[in-house]
């Protein structure tokens, strides 16, 4: 049967092709979905019905769209914003084009200049001051403390840190397998005292609920449940995470990809290989790593001092 070029037929046969053929994660399934159900809204809008009418001049107009659009609190789409909806939609225009289905083909399409960001990163001293910030009078505590020492220690992305579960982790053994972006699995380590604050943490609980880390506000489902309702949010961690910035008084405004930054900063500033931290980041490419290699500059003076033969 023929794929159908009616958009929101389309957009549905592309998303079960995500989920069944390429096997991608549920995040990325959830994005892809807000992504083009944003664009096929905006594709109605404006009169069109088949994705056999887009063309370049539509695609001039969509992004001209998505350059000035606002929301109801007047905040814009950032320029790395705007490439995930042309991405997502060149993904789904190279579906239909791999299907022998007649729509503008996705090479025609070039993707927002990138906006350059400075990576930010904390340095040892900086990242003890935020692990130390939490209270542990409290559980919230508790779990905050462990969250912090876990994402220092792994590196973890925070969609894979709110994804884990008690029967992942072995904490004698301090490393576990994650599936990362990509689907692409790897093992991570924990330090002797992320160890222990997840431990404490853990012990704090009086439920088996699978989910590690928890919300504690709200309602809460029987404890024979398997607790999935209670699984923090990424957006939760995110905000703890800019409270104990804020509490430490940190020069810099962090967020949970920032302690990932500063884990890999504090790796190749002990002498960390690229390649070693390329598996420890779950990287698919050695040039995705590279970013970090402004770490070793400050070196290069120490070598040319001890190595050069200069007076």
């Amino acid at each position: 049967m023929p794929i159908s070029t009616l958009p929101q037929s389309a957009l549905l046969t592309f998303i079960e092709h995500l989920e069944v053929e390429r096997n991608v994660s549920h995040l990325t399934i959830r994005n892809y979905s807000h992504y083009l159900r944003r664009f096929n809204e905006w594709f109605l809008n404006n009169g069109y019905t088949d994705l056999k009418e887009l063309n370049q001049d539509v695609m001039r107009s969509y992004r001209v769209y998505l350059s000035r659009y606002e929301d109801s609190q007047g905040r814009t789409l950032c320029k790395r914003t705007q490439s995930y909806y042309i991405i997502s939609l060149r993904s789904l225009l190279k579906f239909l084009v791999k299907n022998d289905v007649s729509v503008l083909h996705p090479e025609k399409i070039d993707l927002p200049k990138a906006e350059s960001h400075h990576m930010r990163f904390l340095n040892i001293e900086k990242i003890e001051s935020l692990l130390n910030q939490p209270g542990l009078s409290k559980k919230g505590g508790l779990r905050d403390k462990a969250i912090l020492e876990v994402l220092f220690s792994t590196g973890l992305r925070v969609s894979e840190l709110i994804g884990l579960n008690r029967d992942q982790i072995d904490l004698k053994s301090r490393e576990f397998g994650v599936i990362g972006k990509g689907r692409r699995p790897r093992v991570v380590f924990l330090s002797y005292r992320a160890v222990d604050w997840l431990r404490r943490y853990l012990n704090s609980r009086e439920d088996n609920w699978q989910p590690i880390f928890i919300r504690y506000s709200g309602t809460k489902p029987d404890l024979l449940s398997d607790g999935e309702e209670m699984r923090l949010t990424s957006r939760s961690v995110q905000r703890l995470v800019d409270k104990y910035c804020r509490k430490a008084k940190l020069p810099i405004k962090i967020s949970p990809h920032g302690i990932r930054h500063s884990f890999a900063t504090d790796l190749l500033s002990n002498g960390a290989s690229l390649r070693d931290v390329q598996e420890m980041l779950g990287h698919k490419n050695i040039a995705t790593t590279q970013i970090y290699t402004h770490i070793t500059k400050p070196q290069l003076r120490k070598v040319h001092d001890e190595k050069h033969s200069s007076f």
